[in-house]
């Protein structure tokens, strides 16, 4: 049963009236605003529920049903839970409404858009949930009403977002503000959350830049670069993302070239973290996952093709991300053949970064894939997998689900454990399966177990010796 909210469905209103961009200013000082967040996923979920718990009148809008059937149900994600409480309480006082679909208002509006981009080269163009978003606020909307658009997005589509605006009648800086801060969040970082990263912004005017302050003061207090003009803040965030894409190619690209010297990776770069200038750590994995890293740099790839050249960098970094699964896959099944033991592994850690559920694009499943490929009996296991809604993917792909017990780890069967994440959750228990030795080989592709002599368990990982550093 639906307890506490219930689905908004559009409707007109004869109290409506235009506005100028100026009144909204004043309403958005005034806080008299009203607020749609468009998409209610990693983003638009915490920024709904932080913009309600400020006092704002939020509306949560999802074309998923099922999304919106889960939250009105209280029923919240690990990385939701942190927000329990100012969720419940913005629920329970209607400060926060949840809908499918926008509503007319005689407040001033600002739509803010949170939906996902797809990859470019998929098939599907990267701005179309996000031109549909903006299409959807545009159904009722009016002279005074901004749109500000948080999702990371290709070179050109806040263009494309403008052309849409003044294509249904509207004169975008005049009638109706637009504006582009990409978001910067970083699910499970107690450090750096929303409220204290600040945060890049383009507007198409000076008065909807103020109400994009006001709006975004109950976020991050107004830590708000203005930039020069949307194509920079559009390769802002690329940038961000390719960055840390080529420094983890390169480091992983590191710990091949050290798996083939016999040395240590980790002992390399800890070593050459020490230097106080001109360095920073990335450390070896399975690949880069997720919705960003592996995405983003490649909408700087497709800008540079329009203008006939190649990103080499980026489109470097990429290959090599792309060959991780692979180079896991090969090295276990080498070193298994070595050890004369059967082809069968248990991947651990499927999710794309620690301490959440999130398993878009994560590089587990991509080596599990490659080892059902090379004939292996091949199960997986993550604390946040959720077995029902991965069945199909699972039984489509032969793959099986590891037993777990939180107090001694994965029960052992298989040749090999190899573990593509490591989660806080599960950190202890898989020390307690190397110790026990519940597998013959565990290939820990992120280096964290620490070197155990009294087990009979061989212990590798990428660019790892058992003994990283002498005694």
């Amino acid at each position: 049963m639906h307890v506490l909210a219930s689905i908004y469905i559009a409707q007109s209103s004869p109290d409506v009236v235009a506005l100028t961009l100026t009144e909204t200013l004043d309403h958005a000082v005034s806080r008299s605003i009203a607020i749609e967040v468009y998409g209610l996923g990693y983003v638009g979920f915490p920024l709904s529920v932080r913009l309600a718990s400020a006092g704002l009148s939020v509306t949560g809008i999802d074309t998923d049903p099922v999304r919106i059937a889960r939250l009105q149900d209280m029923i919240l994600l690990d990385t939701e839970r942190a927000m329990r409480e100012s969720f419940l309480a913005a629920i329970a006082d209607g400060r926060l409404r949840l809908s499918t679909a926008p509503h007319t208002s005689k407040y001033s509006r600002v739509g803010i858009v949170c939906v996902p981009t797809p990859v470019p080269d998929t098939g599907t163009s990267s701005y179309v949930y996000v031109e549909a978003a903006a299409k959807n606020f545009l159904k009722v909307a009016k002279p005074g009403d901004v749109v500000i658009i948080e999702s990371s997005v290709e070179v050109g589509t806040v263009d494309r977002i403008r052309d849409v605006i003044n294509e249904s009648g509207y004169s975008v800086g005049e009638d109706l503000g637009l504006a582009f801060c990409p978001e910067r969040i970083d699910p499970q970082n107690t450090k750096w959350t929303l409220e204290n990263i600040p945060r890049v912004i383009y507007c198409s005017d000076d008065t909807t830049h103020q109400i994009a302050a006001e709006v975004y003061s109950h976020v991050n207090n107004r830590r708000l670069l203005r930039v020069s003009s949307s194509k920079t803040a559009e390769v802002v965030k690329s940038f961000e993302n390719a960055f840390r894409l080529v420094n983890i190619s390169l480091v992983n690209e590191l710990a091949i070239l050290c798996d083939n010297l016999g040395i240590s990776v980790r002992e390399v770069i800890d070593s050459a973290a020490t230097k106080p200038f001109g360095f920073m750590p990335f450390y070896s994995g399975a690949g880069a996952g997720g919705h960003c890293i592996p995405k983003d740099p490649v909408f700087l790839s497709k800008s540079a093709r329009e203008f006939g050249y190649e990103f080499a960098t980026i489109s470097n970094a990429l290959q090599i991300n792309s060959h991780m699964p692979q180079y896991v896959a090969d090295r276990i099944d080498h070193t298994l053949k070595e050890m004369k033991l059967p082809k069968s592994v248990v991947v651990c850690g499927m999710s794309y970064k620690p301490n959440i559920e999130d398993m878009r694009d994560s590089p587990g499943f991509k080596v599990a894939a490659r080892f059902v490929g090379m004939g292996y009996d091949t199960a997986i296991y993550d604390p946040f997998l959720d077995v029902d809604m991965m069945d199909k993917y699972l039984k489509e792909n032969h793959i099986k689900t590891a037993e777990f017990d939180i107090a001694s780890g994965l029960r052992g069967g298989a040749s090999c454990l190899c573990i593509c994440q490591h989660h806080s959750k599960t950190l202890s228990a898989l020390e307690g399966t190397y110790v026990r030795g519940a597998f013959p080989l565990i290939y820990d592709c992120q280096g964290r177990l620490r070197y155990n002599p009294n087990t009979p368990t061989r212990l590798e990982g990428l660019g790892r010796l058992e003994r990283a550093v002498p005694k």
